[in-house]
């Protein structure tokens, strides 16, 4: 038990150095950029360091109207990741002076079962908007932004604006709104009544440890917490616009997922894009066009900048 101890506080040890070496990178790449970087501001009110967000501001804004915002929610499985991992595109996005991001995190499944990652992730979207006027932010144009576990929590908070249920009690803001007013979606499981996975005769692969960690258990044995953590589940017609990326040959987020939450989207009357990646696996979404077209979608949502967004597939690499 001893030696257990030992070796789970050095490798604590090691990633709290890991994110340590992390933020200064950020900080100096956010510097020479000329972003106004504010770590670790907390949404639920504690010092729990999952459950913060950070700020990325542009120095030189291109209007002084407030700015829109992008929301940038981290993948691994809600087992894994950081809202670090999204750094390097916060910067770039506060950069061009017509952006604030916000990257949050959210508490991993080692510490929390489902709901705790939806209720963080709303809490952190009404922290947003309590703190839209002090940073001259516009609480009415916030989209969020998701690859993986990231883009399945991107979209509930795009189909669950109206589902008290999921809105939780985190944090002194309780009183703002978690609804955003678009998604950009990565490669996102969107419904856990059907596996994530399926092996090469098209049967569905059920055991799965990311899924089972997320729900407390199979999701073929909790039945009702996979119809709850689904954001196919949710749609309705007050739903915001999507753009759904998505790889046609993804072995870990089978591509129906993404077939699954265009069509109920479509059905429902919501804008919804969708952009297949031809042959692409699960990091197909790294390819440079989606980040091009859905920083085009976010432009034309939030920005009102007018222009025909192409959905043609892309091809993977």
């Amino acid at each position: 038990m001893k030696s257990a101890l030992i070796a789970l506080s050095l490798v604590s040890t090691a990633l709290g150095q890991d994110l340590t070496a992390q933020k200064q990178k950020a900080r100096e790449a956010a510097e020479k950029s000329a972003v106004e970087l504010r770590f670790d501001q907390s949404y639920a009110g504690n010092e729990n360091p999952k459950q913060m967000v950070d700020v990325y501001l542009p120095k030189k804004r291109n209007s002084e109207k407030p700015l829109p915002i992008i929301a940038l929610i981290h993948g691994g499985g809600w087992v894994n990741g950081d809202r670090l991992g999204y750094a390097a595109q916060a910067i770039q996005l506060a950069r061009t002076g017509d952006y604030a991001a916000v990257t949050v995190g959210y508490r991993l499944t080692k510490e929390a079962h489902w709901p705790a990652q939806v209720h963080d992730c709303k809490a952190a979207i009404r922290w947003i908007r309590a703190h839209a006027k002090e940073l001259n932010l516009d609480a009415d144009k916030i989209a969020v932004w998701g690859s993986s576990a990231g883009g399945h929590l991107s979209s509930l908070l795009g189909t669950s604006g109206d589902v008290k249920e999921l809105e939780g009690d985190l944090g002194p803001n309780t009183s703002f709104s978690s609804r955003v007013q678009c998604v950009v979606n990565l490669c996102g499981p969107e419904d856990f009544t059907q596996a994530l996975m399926f092996d090469k005769e098209g049967k569905p692969i059920w055991q799965d440890d990311a899924v089972s960690g997320l729900l407390g258990g199979n999701a073929q044995e909790k039945p009702a917490e996979a119809k709850a953590a689904s954001p196919v589940t949710y749609v309705s017609k007050d739903d915001p616009p999507f753009i759904t990326f998505h790889g046609t040959k993804d072995q870990r987020v089978a591509f129906r997922h993404a077939a699954t939450i265009h069509a109920a989207l479509q059905q429902a009357g919501i804008t919804s894009l969708f952009v297949p990646i031809t042959d692409g696996g699960h990091s197909s979404v790294s390819h440079p066009e989606v980040k091009v077209r859905g920083q085009q979608f976010t432009d034309k949502v939030l920005r009102g900048i007018e222009s025909t967004i192409n959905t043609s597939p892309l091809q993977a690499p």
